[in-house]
């Protein structure tokens, strides 16, 4: 009965990039499957990141994930800083000998997309530009590089590069330069690792949550998860929006499937998995938010209610 119910006892997974948003949300989804999962984040009780929240913490998730019925280690980590992310992987590889998931959630980026936002190359600020590429390219790159050896040292492993649109969507422009450039690489990344984890017995996808109703989303509109449909008052395509729990429940899915190598290097969507795994969303509702966007863009009489 404990396989049963638990489908990822005795699995250890790392989600770098587990304050808030997706990455708390898979965190909690994979203790809840019975996971020992390390968090990471630069927001702590005691420091805030550049993103400015207080609110969320990776002390906290380490929390829920436990709450779960998993065991959360909150681990303090700017993947930026390599000899913090060596520190890290040598902590799990001492307490634990083993990784056997690595989730590349780390973003943290918001802010400096708004104000760069439809703007051209040469009118963003190339500061905040690099940033973006930092935080969401060269952290996912440092932390494979590093946390990769102790995952490939037994078959199964499986990396998830977290990014925001599918292989499909992201063949449009991406609101600008540098944002474009950060959303695509984790695609790019996941293909790439497909190929050096194959050999080895371990896979890497590239994964997308649609409209994500993050605590930072729900506080642009205003409302929280339990009101969040008044946001469609004054944008009504919000109704087809997803709570995190469903890419959390995405990740947990592939995790304990034993056919997970069929998806290597691919590019998912939580909505495309949870079809696929039956999973649903929080409300018991299966949103397609990609299958909606995309739809819309081609025309016609689309309705939300197909899409969820």
């Amino acid at each position: 009965m404990e396989t049963e119910t638990k489908p990822l006892s005795g699995r250890i997974a790392l989600v770098a990039g587990a304050t808030r948003g997706a990455g708390r949300a898979i965190a909690v989804e994979l203790g809840a499957a019975g996971a020992t999962v390390y968090v990471t984040g630069r927001t702590t009780r005691d420091k805030v990141s550049e993103v400015g929240r207080t609110t969320e913490t990776i002390e906290q998730t380490a929390e829920l994930v436990t709450a779960a019925g998993g065991e959360g280690i909150a681990v303090p980590t700017d993947h930026l800083e390599i000899d913090q992310v060596r520190a890290l992987v040598e902590r799990i590889d001492e307490e634990r000998g083993r990784l056997d998931l690595l989730v590349n959630d780390v973003w943290g980026g918001e802010h400096l997309l708004v104000p760069a936002f439809g703007k051209k190359i040469w009118e963003t600020d190339l500061d905040s530009g690099l940033r973006m590429l930092e935080l969401g390219v060269k952290t996912h790159a440092i932390t494979s590089a590093l946390a990769l050896p102790l995952l490939v040292r037994n078959p199964g492993g499986l990396v998830v590069e977290v990014t925001d649109g599918t292989a499909e969507y992201n063949r449009r422009f991406r609101e600008n330069f540098f944002y474009d450039l950060t959303k695509n690489a984790p695609i790019r990344m996941a293909y790439a690792l497909s190929h050096d984890l194959k050999d080895v017995g371990g896979t890497a996808v590239a994964l997308t949550p649609g409209w994500l109703r993050s605590e930072q989303m729900l506080d642009h509109f205003g409302v929280t998860e339990a009101n969040w449909r008044d946001a469609t008052e004054k944008l009504p395509d919000f109704a087809v929006a997803e709570s995190p729990v469903y890419v959390g429940r995405a990740v947990a899915a592939l995790a304990a499937d034993p056919d997970r190598a069929r998806w290597n290097g691919t590019s998912l969507s939580s909505g495309q998995l949870a079809r696929e795994y039956g999973f649903t969303d929080a409300d018991g509702s299966q949103p397609d938010a990609w299958g909606f966007i995309i739809a819309k863009e081609k025309g016609g009489d689309v309705s939300v209610e197909d899409y969820r």
